[in-house]
């Protein structure tokens, strides 16, 4: 993997300090409601497809239109939100669901994300799913190693 182009870009205290930056309690709920409204459709999706055919779909219409520094900032802006939000719930939030909800609101936003699915090398198999933007992860990999690109 090459440099992360938020250090290169704005050096690694700016992107700290712009990505720690709080959004108003308007946009946070807003943001928080739209999160809940995606996984109902994301899960919906999963009831009637596979995983690469719902991926396919989550992505459909969206066209990169942002600099690779801003699609990063974006990403990483709702990444935070999509896990403080579903990991409370009652119902499954885990990574992988976590990832198709954040993939679906950034291809709305005008980012193009890649789902990737990691394994962990050991005596039980253990899997992960999370987002990555040109290379760049925007959800925690957990030190899982790349099986596939979705």
């Amino acid at each position: 993997m090459g440099a992360d182009p938020a250090v290169s870009a704005a050096g690694s205290s700016g992107v700290e300090r712009l990505l720690r930056k709080r959004m108003p309690a308007d946009v946070r709920l807003r943001i928080a409601f739209e999160i809940v409204a995606t996984y109902a459709q994301v899960r919906y999706r999963m009831f009637r497809g596979d995983v690469t055919e719902v991926v396919a779909s989550l992505r459909s219409e969206a066209v990169d239109v942002h600099d690779p520094y801003e699609a990063y900032r974006i990403g990483r802006r709702l990444g935070r939100p999509v896990r403080r939000t579903l990991d409370p719930l009652p119902w499954d939030s885990r990574c992988l669901m976590r990832s198709l909800v954040l993939l679906r609101m950034l291809a709305r936003r005008g980012v193009v994300c890649r789902v990737v699915i990691g394994v962990r090398p050991g005596e039980t198999f253990e899997a992960h799913a999370w987002v990555e933007h040109d290379g760049h992860p925007l959800l925690p990999t957990l030190g899982y190693e790349r099986l596939t690109v979705v």
